[in-house]
């Protein structure tokens, strides 16, 4: 697909997205009280978001413009915050993770592949470099700790290497007789071919005339070349030759060579700013210094004396340049900046505020459950506006007939730049203006800023009462090592693994799943054995390019005595984690650690020594830090319910595979393993023999019956159903009772609380407005 293709995808994808806006502003700002109308308006939503996200990824992949790319990448990072955001109100509406939504598709005319969530490209693109670099530094430590060994090369038998030598030397033999029968060949062609001349040879008229053909030929050809360059120079389709700068060679280096590419892009930044700096720096200088003292002057004549200079904190000079602002708002904002700064907030007071704002959420909420749904503040929309306006004011009505090269526009960085080098004029202007301005005042008025003597009252007041108590896991226990060395250490120890390589694609089953990862600090994932979890968090680590963290109770038993050992561990782990991000840290039979009764003990042996830990990591884990909690296990009912769903605040319960998706299962894995559907293997009939198994089920009994030998017969022997029955029988299935204690359990959970609660409210409601309709008919 050509780079027009992708520019009109990403038109196409900004007025979706402009339309979805418009609608979201005239139908989410109402209340609503019906709660199947609000369900409808969000799925809606969430497809269309999809379907935006996925072309915007597509154009931000292929295009090669880097200006156009920077604006897609801000409007798409928007809509993937909004699609988050629509599915957290969708689970808050049903209390479900799952969400059945085949007759919005069917309305829409859309599969359900078109609601997978696609995983950007560029999470792996940027950091390509990185994540090999570090592949191979883990793969280094392993080999030289001992822990990972290299492939041994087989010892080979004298029989199998005399073989082998036969084997070549033969080849060899038979290679120098063909090249010997070749020469016996041309050499009897070389002597018939004089004969042949000398008996059928051309006359000289004939060769004469066949010159002429070629050579006439060969003129026209130029011409018609020639006539064509000047016609595509006269449509401006092509650049004449005095403008073209760019040789093909260099064009090639260009695409080839990215590395280099980014370099000369900074060189032509820089040499843009300085050309900027020398021709236009004088100038900025002066309107800057003209346009503050102006503004000062005139704030004197209204104050009635001069005011003071805004500090760096409040934008410096920039509350000047608004040019919109008259000087006596001016003088107001400066007056009202310095009382501000005096001012201090009182402590005393923050309970009673805090009682206060809990009051009004409880107020607010309940005026929201009489008036109905409405849709909460969102974070991303003005990010998604600002962008659409970006587009709007630069790209979609701009004329690149001229930019062949689809590469970067000189203009629009120039632009950038000039901020840029305005911003750094200013500050320089700041200094020198501050120091005019109390020149000035101490002139005019006779008095100084004072500004000095409460700075360091106030810096004293700071170094007194600023003083509050560190987290022990967010204080650095290791002010003295690397993080190579940590690095090293966590390796060797065995608590950071290799994640194995695993696509989403590959996890076939329930599509739902795939969504959930990246909403919460904290994710965990309960089922029966063999439906996927461990394949999941190593999915999650592929996909994101994400260090994995073993810390599963049967990985950390005996390492870190103590509670200094533990502590030391943890810090350890999320400091590499936090400086070595995107991370995630996998905890395995994590019910362990919260398991009823056990020892209380603090000893290496024991796993509910990190129960008391988790929360404190999780709160040392800040917003803006890229890690992700994630525990796998198949008894949640074996731990308290309480302190589980404290630490893990998004719960997934992964059922086993219902027919549909046994039936692709059994599909995808056999073509997987080498194996060859033909009408005698009926895939119905095993999907239907195999309900109650999982999909790990599945992989075992594939990979039991097609063997190498069994592959090796496959061309005079198919596959037949009858072969898989046996070895599936000696799986043990999901039973009921365990389905359902899993069930039982779910719904004592938080979220599954939630939707009996609402469920039982739909009861009574039904219930009430039947005895009404009975007593109306009476």
């Amino acid at each position: 697909m050509s780079q027009a293709t992708y520019n009109k995808m990403w038109a196409d994808a900004q007025k979706d997205l402009d339309i979805q806006l418009c609608k979201e502003r005239g139908e989410f700002l109402q209340p609503e009280k019906d709660l199947v109308k609000v369900f409808k308006l969000l799925a809606t939503s969430y497809i269309k978001y999809m379907q935006i996200f996925r072309h915007l990824e597509a154009a931000h992949d292929q295009l090669v413009h880097q200006q156009k790319q920077a604006v897609i990448r801000q409007v798409l990072d928007g809509v993937i915050g909004r699609i988050l955001e629509v599915k957290r109100e969708m689970v808050k509406l049903e209390n479900s993770e799952f969400h059945y939504i085949d007759d919005i598709l069917e309305d829409l005319k859309l599969l359900p592949e078109d609601t997978e969530v696609p995983i950007p490209r560029y999470f792996i693109k940027e950091k390509l470099e990185v994540l090999q670099q570090r592949e191979k530094t883990l793969d280094q430590i392993l080999l030289d700790a001992g822990l990972q060994i290299e492939e041994p090369v087989e010892a080979m038998t004298p029989e199998e290497g005399v073989r082998i030598i036969q084997v070549a030397e033969r080849a060899r033999q038979g290679r120098r007789r063909a090249a010997f029968m070749k020469r016996i060949y041309l050499k009897e062609n070389k002597e018939k071919q004089p004969k042949l001349q000398v008996q059928m040879g051309p006359s000289p008229d004939d060769a004469a005339t066949c010159i002429q053909k070629v050579w006439r030929g060969y003129i026209q050809r130029k011409k018609t070349e020639k006539m064509r360059e000047e016609e595509m120079i006269f449509l401006g389709m092509s650049l004449p030759p005095h403008l073209e700068t760019m040789s093909v060679s260099q064009m090639h280096a260009r695409q080839v060579n990215t590395p280099q590419d980014e370099v000369q892009e900074t060189h032509e930044e820089v040499s843009i700013k300085d050309k900027l700096r020398e021709t236009e720096g004088l100038y900025i200088k002066k309107n800057f210094q003209d346009e503050i003292s102006q503004c000062f002057i005139e704030c004197r004549h209204i104050v009635g004396k001069f005011p003071d200079y805004p500090s760096e904190e409040a934008g410096g000079s920039m509350t000047v340049f608004d040019s919109q602002k008259t000087a006596e708002q001016i003088a107001e904002e400066l007056a009202a900046q310095r009382e501000m700064a005096l001012q201090k907030k009182d402590q005393k007071g923050k309970k009673e505020n805090e009682s206060k704002k809990k009051k009004e959420k409880e107020k607010a909420g309940k005026k929201e459950e009489e008036e109905g749904w409405k849709m909460g503040p969102s974070n991303f929309l003005s990010i998604m506006e600002e962008g659409s306006s970006r587009y709007k004011d630069i790209w979609q009505n701009r004329d690149e007939q001229w930019d062949f090269l689809q590469d970067h526009d000189p203009e629009l960085i120039k632009e950038e730049n000039r901020k840029d080098v305005e911003e750094e004029i200013r500050v320089q202007v700041d200094k020198v203006m501050q120091q005019e301005l109390e020149n000035l005042r101490l002139a005019v008025d006779g008095e100084g800023s004072g500004k000095q003597k409460k700075g360091k009252k106030s810096e004293k007041k700071k170094a007194t009462t600023g003083r509050k108590k560190i987290p022990e896991l967010e204080q650095d226990l290791t002010p003295d090592r690397t993080i190579d060395s940590l690095y090293r250490e966590l390796v060797e120890e065995g608590l950071l693994i290799k994640a194995k390589t695993v696509n989403l694609s590959d996890y076939v089953g329930s599509q739902t799943v795939h969504e959930k990862a990246p909403l919460v600090k904290a994710l965990l994932l309960a089922g029966p054995g063999g439906v996927g979890k461990k394949m999941l968090v190593h999915a999650i680590c592929t996909e994101t390019g994400a260090n994995l963290f073993n810390l599963s109770a049967s990985n950390i038993t005996g390492k870190y005595p103590g509670k200094s050992g533990l502590l030391m561990m943890l810090h350890m782990v999320l400091k590499v984690a936090k400086q070595l991000q995107p991370s995630v840290v996998w905890i395995g039979e994590t019910e362990k650690i919260f398991s009823k009764g056990g020892r209380k003990t603090d000893d290496e042996m024991n796993p509910k020594r990190l129960e008391k830990m988790l929360p404190k990591f999780l709160q040392a884990v800040k917003a803006q830090d890229r890690v992700l909690l994630v525990g796998t296990t198949t008894r949640p009912f074996d731990a308290n319910l309480k302190p589980f769903c404290q630490v893990y605040q998004k719960i997934i319960l992964i059922p086993r595979p219902d027919y549909s998706s046994r039936l692709v299962l059994w599909k995808h894995i056999i073509l997987q393993n080498g194996g060859v559907i033909t009408n005698l293997l009926n895939i119905s009939c095993l999907a239907n023999l195999s309900d109650g198994f999982t999909q790990g089920h599945i992989v075992q009994v594939v990979q039991d019956v097609l063997t190498e030998l069994r592959l090796l017969q496959m061309t005079r022997k198919p596959l037949k159903t009858e072969e898989f029955v046996t070895p599936l029988a000696r799986q043990d299935p999901v039973y009921k009772e365990e389905e359902e204690s899993f069930k039982a359990w779910y719904d004592k959970t938080p979220l599954g609380r939630a939707r009996i609660r609402a469920l039982a409210d739909k009861e009574k409601e039904g219930k009430g407005k039947s005895k009404a309709g009975n007593k109306k008919k009476k």
